[in-house]
């Protein structure tokens, strides 16, 4: 045992030191059975931050969270209690890997309201959320050192996938309609000049998290026809494809492209995180695989809380519930433009979404946000550094900010307290260097 350990461990009863030093030892002789896998796994810069947000006083404008306080939640307990009560034995056994019949007829249902009209069941497969359907396509179709190709910025959660699987991440810039397919088309082609197998193409299309932007509808079969050319799946993430203020989902890229994209819907967004519900629309020739890989994950999903979500979409007004998310995520991310324009200092830039639940902020070049969180936190305010949100290790000069799931009054007061931190750290970056 070293000074340090011994000093700390002087007060403590002698079983309890023993106790220290024998899960040391057990620490570092299991250290060798990591697998190189482990060590690419990373806990998620926005779960870090979730944590502190729960503190009391601070204004959390970090996590992407609906607001579950609109949801009828006491004829749900109600729902949930009847469905146990009468369909316990089937709602508390193992059920169907793909999921059930009923629900994947619902989702088919669900995506005809976001613009894919040609879905079948059989080709549905239910998963834990769409995190856990990116894991299963990355663990089919990536083998350790392929490339995949992301919009720049990208979702932490997919980019932490992306890792684990030991799998090299690419970005492809952004302007304000969306991925740009010249860069795009470029970036393929450096990469299969240099040797590199391309995977897939991750990308968010509507209301991107973080940035909040959607990819114009000009640029998508552009998007897709250049994957198709060089035999690279689009994966497409669509949980914010409904929640568009004007109520006019944008039409997905799997629309008009059902052997090319492989599609992520999620309820997360539109009913309940909790709830951990998810699918893949699958091309009908990879569906197979990516079923047996995805049964292998999970077995199945969990038929509780499959069978809640189909008594919701089959017995409430699910569509009118969505409409309720609108009205409020439209009012909260407007609040959250006024504030940022009578709060932010000169030269700093925002997105102006048209639905979802992020603005990405840009400030001026050579300011890191990272260093700014705890600042942030000591004014009583939580976001997201914009580093979390790149598979680079440089720094970034981006941070995101959820409106969903704060009130208006507590937006425009964390913007305010938010400005001051912001102002501060770009006179330092102004300042000559001594």
């Amino acid at each position: 045992m070293n000074s340090d350990t011994a000093a700390a461990t002087d007060t403590l009863p002698a079983e309890a030191v023993g106790a220290l030093e024998r899960a040391a030892t057990s620490a570092s002789r299991h250290d060798a059975l990591f697998s190189e896998r482990a060590a690419n796994i990373r806990q998620s810069a926005v779960r870090d931050v979730f944590d502190i947000s729960l503190r009391p006083g601070l204004v959390s404008l970090a996590g992407g969270s609906p607001y579950l306080q609109s949801l009828p939640l006491d004829r749900l307990a109600e729902t949930a209690a009847g469905i146990i009560s009468h369909h316990g034995l089937t709602a508390l056994q193992y059920g169907a890997g793909q999921g059930t019949q009923e629900l994947r007829e619902q989702i088919c249902a669900v995506m005809a309201a976001e613009g894919i009209t040609d879905a079948r069941p059989e080709n549905v497969v239910v998963t834990a959320g769409s995190q856990s359907a990116q894991d299963v396509a990355t663990k089919v179709f990536c083998n350790p050192g392929d490339v995949v190709l992301v919009e720049d910025p990208t979702y932490v959660g997919a980019l932490n996938t992306f890792e684990a699987y030991q799998v090299h991440v690419e970005t492809v810039p952004m302007d304000a309609s969306g991925l740009i397919p010249e860069l795009l088309e470029a970036k393929i082609a450096a990469l299969q000049v240099a040797g590199k197998t391309v995977n897939f193409l991750y990308t968010i299309p509507n209301f991107n998290n973080p940035s909040g932007i959607s990819m114009s509808a000009g640029r998508r079969q552009a998007v897709v026809d250049i994957c198709r050319n060089a035999n690279i799946l689009v994966l497409e993430d669509n949980p914010y494809g409904l929640l568009t203020f004007d109520g006019e989902p944008l039409v997905p890229l799997r629309a008009n492209n059902p052997n090319d994209v492989l599609y992520l819907g999620s309820f997360s967004k539109i009913l309940a995180p909790g709830l951990r519900i998810g699918w893949a629309l699958v091309p009908e020739h990879l569906q197979r695989r990516y079923y047996l890989a995805s049964e292998a994950v999970t077995l199945c999903p969990p038929p509780l809380n499959q069978m809640l979500v189909s008594a919701y979409l089959r017995d409430y007004d699910w569509r009118g519930q969505i409409e309720t998310y609108r009205g409020l995520y439209e009012e909260r991310c407007a609040a959250m433009l006024a504030a940022l324009s009578a709060e932010m200092p000169a030269g700093v830039t925002w997105t102006r979404p048209a639905g979802g639940f992020f603005i990405w902020v840009t400030l001026p070049d050579g300011v890191d946000t990272y260093p700014l969180l705890a600042k942030a936190i000591d004014a009583g305010v939580v976001f997201i550094p914009g580093a979390a949100f790149s598979p680079s290790d440089a720094p970034s000069n981006n941070l995101r900010l959820a409106f969903s799931a704060v009130d208006s009054a507590s937006i425009s007061e964390g913007i305010k307290r938010l400005a001051p931190v912001l102002q501060e750290a770009i006179n330092a970056s102004a300042r000559p260097a001594l």
